[in-house]
This record gives C-alpha cells, sequence and structure tokens, in this order.
C-alpha cells in the first residue's frame, strides 16, 4: 500500500511572550512553546492513525497542521506525493483543500446556529462549486445526511434542534461533502455520552469501508482507538515517543509512558493484574526538563535520560523513543 499522508520532522512553535511593555518593566525574555517537535509518520491509504497522549501533548496541533489551519516552524506534510505548502496557486490549493477535510471536537461549537443544516452542510458544496441551483443543492445535502444516519427532513432544521450525537453527525456530513480523501478527526466524540460515542465511531467505520477513506484520528480515549485504529502513535509533550500496530501496542506496550497510559485504564474483567496510575504532572511546556521529557516521571531513568534526548529508533518493527528499550534496560 502506498502512503497517501507523510508527515517529516514537523514541528510548531508559539510566540506566548508578555506584551512588549511588560517584558521591558518586568526585564523578562520572550517565551516560546514548543508544541509540535519533530514529529514524523506516514498513513497508507484506507488506514487510521490514532495519535493518543494527555492533554497538551500537542495532538490538535497536529491535525490543524496538517489540514492548513496552521503553518508549522519547521518540516514537511506531503499529501498523496505533493508538499501541501507547495501549492502554487489558489486554485491547486482549493483541490488540495477539497480532498482533506476536518471534523473539530465540540459539535455544539463548530456549527452556526444561526444556519440550517441545509446552509451548514451546504455551505462546503456551495464553496467549491459542486452543486448548482437549490434543488441539486438540497438533493446533495439530503444524501449526505441519509448517509450519517439522519433524515432528509432534517434540512430545514437548527443546530439547536438536534442533540449532541446528531450535531456530530452533521459535522461529519459536512466534512464528506466534498467527497474527501483524508479526514483529521480531532476528538469526534470526546463530547458525546459513551452509547452516543458508540453510533458515532460505528458510522464512522462504515465509511471508511465503504469509501475507503484515510483518517487521523485524534484521541486521549484509549478504549476508542482500540475500536478505530490500525496504528498508534503515543505522544508526550509535542514529540512522539512510541509508534506501533494497534495489536502491538497494547499487547507490548514498550516506552514506559505507553506502558502508565494502559495501566491506568481500568481493569473491567478483574484480572489481578497489578496497576499503576500514571505518577506525577505533565511538565510546564514553557520549561521542558532537560534529556528525555518523561525522565521526571519515569522508573527506569538514568543519569543519560537527563542529559541525551532520545531519538525515535525502530525495535522489532516498533518506532520508540527510549534510552531505557534501547540498552535493554526494560
Amino acid at each position: 500500500m502506498s502512503a497517501l499522508v507523510e508527515v517529516q520532522d514537523l514541528a510548531k512553535t508559539f510566540d506566548v511572550s508578555a506584551p512588549w511593555l511588560n517584558r521591558v518593566i518586568e526585564r523578562q525574555p520572550r517565551q516560546f512553546v514548543h508544541a509540535v517537535d519533530g514529529v514524523s509518520f506516514t498513513i497508507e491509504k484506507g488506514k487510521t492513525l490514532a495519535l493518543v497522549g494527555e492533554s497538551g501533548c500537542g495532538k490538535s496541533t497536529v491535525a490543524r497542521l496538517l489540514v492548513g489551519l496552521y503553518q508549522p516552524t519547521r518540516g514537511t506534510v506531503k499529501f498523496d506525493g505533493q508538499a501541501t505548502d507547495a501549492a502554487r496557486d489558489a486554485g491547486e490549493l482549493r483541490t488540495l483543500r477539497r480532498r482533506m477535510q476536518m471534523i473539530f471536537q465540540d459539535p455544539y461549537a463548530s456549527l452556526n446556529p444561526r444556519w440550517k443544516v441545509l446552509d451548514i452542510v451546504g455551505e462546503p458544496l456551495r464553496e467549491h462549486g459542486l452543486a448548482h441551483g437549490g434543488d441539486e443543492m438540497r438533493a446533495r445535502v439530503s444524501a449526505l445526511l441519509l448517509q450519517v444516519g439522519l433524515a432528509a427532513a432534517d434540512t430545514e432544521k437548527f443546530p439547536h434542534q438536534f442533540s449532541g450525537g446528531q450535531r456530530q453527525r452533521i459535522s461529519i456530513a459536512r466534512a464528506l461533502a466534498t467527497s474527501p480523501e483524508f479526514l483529521v478527526c480531532d476528538e469526534p466524540t470526546s463530547a458525546l455520552d459513551v452509547s452516543v460515542q458508540a453510533q458515532v465511531l460505528n458510522i464512522m467505520k462504515d465509511l471508511q469501508r465503504t469509501q475507503g477513506l484515510t483518517y487521523l484520528f485524534i484521541s486521549h480515549n484509549l478504549a476508542v482507538v482500540r475500536h478505530v485504529a490500525d496504528e498508534v502513535g503515543v505522544m508526550y509533550l509535542g514529540r512522539l515517543v512510541e509508534r506501533s500496530h494497534k495489536t502491538t501496542l497494547f499487547s507490548q506496550p514498550r516506552h514506559p509512558y505507553t506502558r502508565m497510559l494502559l495501566d491506568a485504564i481500568p481493569d473491567i474483567h478483574m484480572t489481578g493484574r497489578a496497576r499503576t496510575p500514571v505518577q506525577g504532572e505533565v511538565p510546564n511546556p514553557l520549561n521542558p526538563p532537560s534529556g528525555c521529557a518523561f525522565h521526571p516521571r519515569c522508573p527506569h531513568a538514568n543519569a543519560r535520560c537527563s542529559s541525551e534526548r532520545p531519538a525515535l529508533k525502530t525495535f522489532q518493527g516498533i518506532h520508540v523513543a527510549c534510552h531505557a528499550v534501547e540498552e535493554g534496560r526494560i
């Protein structure tokens, strides 16, 4: 299978300094947050890569970088062999945008409350000139709503007339309007009840199967990831610390942070295995630790971990950034 999406050494730095006058009076230096710091991965056509990690690890920033909502500080994003920042004219950029779409986290905030569903789902069709005339627009929007399990009559309703799960279905219908090949899903079910989460995830799986969609799925819920992903990348403080096939990651986690995340999942089968909750707090991203960012919380850390930053290396088909794994200490 060929890779549809290739990300190489992607980085994004945000300037979070106080205003100039405050800095002069208080004699403060400028401050920068390395939200994403050298992330690389590929996603094959028709597959799902999930990015997981605690809040603030840079997952959503990666999602926004991929669809062009942020410009990268460093690195490249290639879509179907073409660098996304190398689009030479507005027409090329529009074609690229049509082929990749995004589903946002909060269905209550991402839909315009003053627009009817017809206008919300029809906006991409109108923008890209994919529907001509009111009748064709209505027919296309009705077909999209039916695809995600809503009724054609819902075109005349407003967002407030729907539940959270139904609103997220409208968001999915809007994302599918341009017949994209690649969908970036930024925690699309985290604002929903568990039973509704399952319905939305099943719709997404069915759409992937019938339309051959490729997903980047951002989540902090490992149970959801287990259900939808083919490959999983674990992020910590802006960097990928482990990436492997889903089955391998859940059965043989290598990085200590991945092990901690999996140990924190409630053991509903009561197997009696020892569980260690995730220790400590995520460090301040304005002042990250030296060496491996995880070393203050890691039970296997040594002097090398606190001074030298590990690179993402391949061990038995698993990509891991960890000195302890490399040296055979764990």
